[in-house]
């Protein structure tokens, strides 16, 4: 199917060609604009989604393909979310079964394409999902009306070129400057508003040619101001070509698309203060580790030592703060934690210390968790691991094979348990670095070389290591492969001092020597990014590793150095800019500025008070948000939904608004309908081993790879109802098939769905257990044309 919808796109006249366009008029187009009013909203609705469309494939064309799937995504799940009679879901469907459908698949095979990373797949796909909506818009509310419309969306496409130059890619932003141009001057709407009014045609071709210009000559700022002045001749320039409920209507829809654009733009930025403090917090997990060691060797007060400077560093470090105000559990259990720790260790108590460490580590993880994003505590888990690995050896050759092989068993427990996300986000990076780690090096390699039933330890612990740092540097940017690199290398020089607090000197300066070598070699991207953050605590850095060293007290210059280590994160996070928080509340700020001066201000406070003062302040909270990157999502969400009532306020039409009790109501009646079957249940069974999320469009994780026994819960989390359908060819022999729904085959499992049964939604999961070894391929039914598959490997 895909040729086929690539082939009429490219040569399927000027319909279709038109999806990449701003939108053609048709010939015969009707000379006045049809006077809609509920219509005007949900048409303005539909402009957000085109533009989302845009979004996704702006961020593609700069690079950030990851971010741009995750807009498609999201676009997915907001127009599943939006129901009721005038919702954009059901209005589309209603008004074109075939553009409905067309306009789903399009989202999701965009999603695919995002991250398949293939730039010709994504064009098509924008264009099929932004010619349908267009086309449906064109049945609703004339063609007239959606030239106004187009206009419109040609501002926020060149919005999106601010967007891409303010995450510093100047390039992406021309080629999307480039293409809003092109579309602009090879169609006729340039015509219609030349007619329509000189100076605003002449003040938006300006601006457009002006962002070109500005961004080949890598004037981020130029680009920024001129996409304002564009935005404001479109918005101008659209109440000469429809009527003003749609030019009014679509106005609000442009704004909650700079909201979206923000929020974009928020997520693209480098990590922010809060990951220098998680990698803070992970440091401490590394050094209250040594504890058991100590302890376990007769070195009480040095252990008790090390927890008490645990905490001293702690109280004084900026992660302090940000622990108590992210996870105030978290922050009371590790104190109190330390507590119990500095008390065991002074007594000796070995299985209290154990207990003392495992709840320090608890609830630096929950810290972790809160203050990391994505990938990030996955990353620091990596390095976690390294430092903790690293501790593995060291024992094993003093001859503490026991211990050694209890950690690294300890280890692998941890990531099989997905600790911080670190199993699935290996594997969901690379399987062949996941099978290198798990199965080449630790389980079947180093596990048994330190238990004594196999060789080469030091082999297999080298491999292991790399993998992780493989790992890091193909899953993160430099900056945040710093954080985990930082914790890696303070807990080595922690481990130089544990050895010559043993008595070994020799062999603690061997492990400086080596952790300054592995610095040396890039520590993947964390030198460089050091030097070139800030060259003084580049210098310091070294200078405090180096005198860990030969010392005569080698744990004092260990916590030196450790402070170095915390520094230089908050150094590299600083120079690559922090987040772009601040850059995406001025987007906000400016369509605020811009709405103050227009036509629908006045349309919005006269048509509903209420509506009016809830978009204002949900707007301006959002710009609060952004610029602290606290609840950003929920502000947007807030300010989304202020958003589409205004959008029905301004047309009069408040009481049609999808929200609140219709969208409540439509979903009751909606699950009325539909049944689940066996294993389709409430909740999520104690007794599951693993966990898969149904979202709007997508299994998350898409592959997971258990053992034969498991038994594994698909959990409603986002969208309407979905299946979980086994492909029946992929069963393997002797295996039974499986379903949502009980179905003992493929094909009645489709007719079943058609019946209304089989359906998992919101609160209720799926569950089924693997007896049969092999890789099992599954799918959901209604979402199958927009990717939503998954993988199943039983071992």
């Amino acid at each position: 199917m895909d040729i086929d919808r690539r082939t009429l796109l490219k040569v399927g006249g000027t319909t279709l060609v038109s999806g990449l366009l701003a939108g053609c008029s048709a010939p015969d187009a009707e000379s006045t604009a049809k006077d809609v009013s509920a219509e005007a909203a949900v048409a303005a609705e539909w402009n957000v989604l085109r533009a989302r469309l845009h979004d996704a494939f702006a961020l593609g064309v700069a690079g950030e393909f990851d971010a741009g799937a995750t807009v498609a995504e999201d676009t997915f799940a907001r127009f599943e979310q939006a129901t009721g009679e005038w919702g954009a879901h059901e209005k589309l469907e209603g008004t074109s079964e075939t553009h409905y459908e067309e306009f789903e698949e399009a989202v999701g095979q965009l999603k695919t394409r995002l991250r398949e990373e293939n730039t010709e797949e994504m064009s098509v796909e924008l264009g099929l999902g932004n010619e349908h909506l267009r086309e449906a818009q064109v049945q609703l509310v004339g063609e007239r009306n959606v030239r106004a419309l187009d206009l419109q969306l040609l501002g926020t496409r060149l919005e999106n070129a601010a967007m891409v130059a303010a995450a510093g890619n100047l390039s992406g932003a021309r080629t999307i400057a480039t293409r809003a141009l092109s579309a602009f001057e090879d169609d006729d709407l340039r015509d219609a508003l030349e007619s329509a009014n000189e100076e605003t045609y002449g003040a938006f071709e300006h601006a457009a040619k002006t962002m070109v210009r500005a961004a080949k000559n890598g004037k981020a700022d130029v680009v920024a101001n001129q996409s304002n002045d564009a935005v404001t001749a479109a918005v101008s320039g659209s109440y000469g070509l429809g009527t003003e409920n749609v030019a009014g209507a679509g106005h609000i829809a442009v704004m909650q698309a700079q909201a979206f654009d923000a929020n974009a733009l928020a997520s693209l930025g480098g990590p922010s203060a809060s990951f220098a403090h998680a990698a803070t917090l992970n440091s401490y997990r590394i050094r209250a580790a040594d504890c058991t060691r100590l302890v376990a060797r007769g070195e009480t007060k040095r252990a008790a030592k090390v927890a008490e400077d645990i905490f001293a560093d702690f109280e004084a470090s900026d992660a302090h703060e940000a622990l108590e105000e992210g996870d105030e559990d978290a922050y009371e259990g590790f104190e109190s934690g330390l507590e119990a720790l500095t008390t065991a260790a002074e007594s000796g108590d070995g299985t209290a210390v154990e207990g003392a460490v495992s709840k320090v580590d608890t609830n630096l993880r929950a810290g972790i968790e809160t203050l990391g994003t994505g990938v990030q505590p996955a990353i620091l888990q990596a390095g976690f691991f390294r430092a903790r690995f690293a501790d593995a050896l060291e024992r094993h050759k003093r001859g503490e094979s026991d211990a050694a092989a209890t950690v690294a068993q300890s280890l692998f427990a941890r990531f099989e348990k997905n600790e911080l996300d670190m199993h699935e986000t290996l594997e969901g990076t690379s399987e062949q670095l996941y099978d290198r780690f798990e199965h080449e090096h630790l389980k079947e390699g180093l596990i048994p070389a330190l238990k004594g039933s196999g060789s080469g330890a030091s082999a297999h612990f080298e491999g292991a290591m790399q993998a992780l740092l493989d790992f890091e540097t193909k899953a993160a940017s430099a900056s945040v492969v710093a954080g985990a690199e930082a914790s890696f290398m303070a807990g080595r020089a922690f481990d130089a001092a544990v050895v010559a607090q043993l008595g070994d000197a020799k062999r603690a300066n061997a492990i400086v020597e080596s952790t300054f070598a592995h610095f040396e070699s890039g520590a993947g991207g964390y030198h460089e990014a050091l030097e070139h953050a800030d060259t003084d605590r580049y210098e310091s850095f070294e200078a405090a590793l180096g005198n860990v060293g030969g010392a005569d007290d080698t744990y004092a210059k260990a916590v030196e150095f450790g402070h170095e280590a915390v520094e230089s994160v908050s150094a590299v996070v600083t120079n690559t800019g922090g987040d772009f928080g601040g850059a995406a509340a001025t987007i906000v700020q400016d369509s605020f500025s811009q709405f103050e001066r227009s036509e629908v201000h006045e349309s919005l406070e006269s048509g509903d008070k209420n509506a009016y003062e809830s978009f204002e302040a949900k707007l301006t909270a959002y710009a609060d948000a952004l610029d602290s990157g606290e609840d950003v999502d929920s502000a947007n969400d807030a300010f989304a939904t202020a958003a589409l009532r205004a959008e029905f306020a301004v047309v009069g039409e408040l009481d049609k608004a999808p929200v609140g009790e219709a969208k409540k109501e439509s979903g009751e009646e909606s699950k009325t309908k539909l049944k689940g079957g066996p294993n389709v249940q409430k909740g999520v069974p104690d007794a599951a081993d693993h966990v898969i999320d149904l979202k709007a469009v997508s299994f998350d994780p898409e592959k997971l790879r258990i053992e034969t026994g498991d038994t594994v819960a698909w959990k409603h989390v986002g969208g309407e109802a979905h299946t979980v359908t086994a492909r029946e060819e992929s069963v393997p022999e002797g295996g039974s098939y499986w379903a949502s729904g009980g179905f003992d085959s493929e094909k009645k499992a489709v007719s079943g769905w058609d019946a209304g049964k089989g359906a998992v939604q919101s609160g209720q999961s799926y569950v089924h257990t693997f007896e049969t070894k092999g890789t099992f391929e599954y799918y959901c039914i209604p979402h199958e044309a927009a990717g939503m598959t998954g993988t199943i490997v039983v071992e």
